[in-house]
């Protein structure tokens, strides 16, 4: 599996771009990708998503940094030496439709497929198969991926959330709800706390 998380100009995947990538191999979790771009030309930029990643305007146009293209053909050819390509991560199918619209915009196919494993999925599952009820917050699930860190055990991510401590993260909270393992050395001072 490919453990994702990445950051974006935007909201709407086929009019903004992808600014930050960084993935991990979850069988092989030595193995990661990250990279930086500048927004592809014409990119819808939203101060919002950029600052809420810690970026400015100024750092997601800077021309010294590659191109969406460049790092989307890079993370195809990283994944390509990887076992299972299935995504996985917070809301992944957010950031595979990301991916998707960087290849297509580049004229490669998408290697990878529709389905995917979501943690807040698996966060949602493994509490109500232990009797508890999942937050809500406007009849709506509130397990966002502080709230999810928090059961696993693990505290809230730091601020500004960048795509490597997010890949991190869903790494470990993957490992935590599926095999009731530790999984990465970064968080291996945090107990899990069901067992």
């Amino acid at each position: 599996m490919i453990i994702v998380d990445g950051e974006f100009s935007g909201l709407v995947p086929h009019e903004a771009s992808i600014v930050s990538l960084a993935a991990i191999e979850f069988e092989k979790p030595e193995n990661r990708f990250v990279m930086e771009c500048r927004v592809w030309d014409g990119a819808h930029i939203n101060n919002e998503s950029i600052e809420y990643a810690g970026y400015t305007k100024e750092e997601v146009t800077d021309q010294a940094k590659p191109t969406e293209g460049e790092l989307i053909r890079n993370f195809i050819g990283w994944s390509e030496l990887t076992g299972e390509r299935t995504l996985v991560g917070q809301n992944v199918f957010f950031d595979r439709m990301f991916l998707m619209n960087a290849a297509y915009r580049e004229n490669l196919e998408f290697p990878f497929g529709y389905k995917v494993v979501d943690t807040h999925t698996l966060g949602y599952m493994h509490m109500i198969k232990r009797g508890l009820v999942p937050p809500t917050k406007n009849n709506h699930s509130a397990l966002d991926l502080d709230a999810i860190l928090n059961y696993v055990g693990i505290p809230e991510e730091p601020r500004p959330h960048v795509a490597l401590t997010g890949a991190m993260s869903h790494a470990e909270v993957t490992s935590r709800l599926l095999f009731d393992k530790k999984l990465l050395p970064e968080f291996e001072q945090f107990e899990i706390p069901w067992l």
